[in-house]
């Protein structure tokens, strides 16, 4: 028998109602996939789970992510999940680990949310001054340029909490925008009020989608993970973190990148854009080409936004 039928994987994961449902998930999957195989599940509270305060007194980059990756690479777990949006940039990864399994992609888009008594509205229709509770710059930028009536105010807490805070009064802000996706995880998509057009309102790079990384050096566990990825997925993220890499960006960059698989003839499209926190006009770009060079497509449409003067704002929003 392979040593791989009896192994136990030790996954880690954020304790947060969201990562535990997506963990669950994934869980199912594997063991479908691998029933000689057992799965323990460790709860990591990340430092940005812990920190109270804007993330930027934490470092900002990969404070969701970082004990994680601490408990990885000293061996205390093998493998660990978490949102593809939170991860740092390909730049930024810690080395001696990678991305095992991708998971399907789920819907990347954003949705408007409201407390619980007030009627359904959209972005366009809030008052002027209405506090709009986001905690990542894309989100911010997006609200000063197409919405420059409202004022986006920091939140922070996992996304079950800042609901609850929303419809008791006590989140400093009238309304918040939060990823479709988790509001879906957590059964609570009767709450979306508006979900916001991907074309107008730019995704993240990654949003939607759920990786599980291991170490480099732990072949048996990078082969059970690789059985349980979604291929189409894992060449949207190449293409859309190679972006971020080559703008040296991350989770807290006010840019994004989408891109789009055609399934018949094989190629992808990704849309690139970084982000004026003053509320000008975003640089975009456009790239395409075969899948199966993922990360060159990538890195185009990301040299491209740096051709058009992208690193003036980067400078401001990384």
């Amino acid at each position: 028998m392979s040593p791989l039928a009896t192994q136990t994987i030790r996954l880690g994961t954020r304790p947060s109602p969201m990562a535990m449902e997506q963990t669950g998930r994934f869980a199912a999957t594997f063991r479908t996939q691998h029933p000689g195989t057992a799965l323990d599940i460790i709860k990591i509270t990340s430092e940005g789970d812990a920190h109270r305060g804007p993330l930027s007194q934490i470092g900002g980059k990969g404070a969701f992510t970082r004990r994680a990756d601490e408990h990885l690479l000293n061996g205390r777990v093998d493998a660990t999940i978490a949102c593809a949006k939170d991860l740092p940039g390909a730049h930024d990864r810690t080395s001696g680990m990678a991305v095992g399994a991708v998971l399907a992609r789920e819907d990347a888009r954003d949705a408007l949310v409201l407390p619980a008594d007030h009627p359904p509205t959209t972005l366009a229709d809030l008052p002027p001054g209405t506090r709009v509770g986001t905690s990542a710059p894309r989100r911010a930028a997006l609200l000063k340029a197409l919405y420059p009536k409202l004022t986006a105010v920091p939140i922070r807490g996992n996304a079950d909490s800042r609901l609850a805070a929303l419809d008791e009064g006590r989140l400093g802000a009238d309304v918040m925008i939060a990823a479709l996706a988790g509001l879906r995880r957590l059964g609570l998509a009767h709450r979306v009020s508006e979900i916001l057009d991907p074309t107008v309102w730019l995704p993240a790079a990654g949003a939607g989608i759920v990786v599980i990384e291991h170490r480099t050096d732990d072949p048996d566990v990078a082969q059970l993970l690789d059985d349980v990825t979604h291929p189409p997925t894992r060449i949207l993220l190449e293409v859309e973190r190679a972006v971020l890499s080559v703008l040296e960006g991350g989770c807290l960059t006010a840019a994004s990148a989408h891109a789009v698989l055609d399934p018949e003839s094989g190629l992808v499209t990704v849309h690139a854009a970084v982000l004026d926190p003053a509320g000008g006009p975003a640089l975009r770009s456009r790239a395409h080409g075969p899948g199966n060079h993922a990360e060159d497509i990538g890195r185009k449409a990301g040299r491209a936004l740096l051709q058009v003067g992208a690193r003036r704002l980067l400078a401001v929003t990384s």
